[in-house]
């Protein structure tokens, strides 16, 4: 599948401002900006491994497209949501448990790198990965 490898993050866009939007703290904003942050995406058919390994922390995401779960970004702020395949874009709709608040994100393969998208309260972020 297009999404399946190792997957480093080359370059941000926005970022910054969108983890301050989401309530992250300054010194964590800092520190994310350089986490090293590699994803390894496996696809089989509509489930999927997503190992997720950075300077703060080292998590596997199992999930199956359509089916909600729970997640917990690396700043410990907790998710609800789900992904879903749109076209070319795996999309996901997530909402945050302690207000409700919807965060959209979508990958999608443009020119060989993993461009992941981020909205949330009208602020858009990109992270940009290159195959590692």
């Amino acid at each position: 599948m297009a999404f399946d490898g190792t997957w480093k993050v080359d370059r941000s866009e926005n970022y910054e401002k969108f983890m301050e939007v989401m309530g992250v703290n300054l010194m964590k904003r800092k520190l994310a900006a350089h986490d090293n942050l590699k994803i390894i995406i496996q696809q089989d058919g509509d489930k999927f491994t997503v190992k997720e390994s950075s300077t703060f922390r080292s998590i596997e995401i199992n999930f199956t497209l359509g089916v909600t779960f729970d997640y917990s970004l690396a700043d410990g702020t907790e998710l609800t949501g789900s992904w879903i395949i749109d076209g070319d874009k795996l999309v996901g709709t997530f909402h945050r448990k302690d207000n409700g608040n919807e965060l959209k994100t979508h990958r999608v393969i443009v020119g060989g790198e993993l461009v992941q998208t981020y909205l949330y309260e009208g602020v858009e972020a990109k992270r940009i990965f290159k195959r590692g």
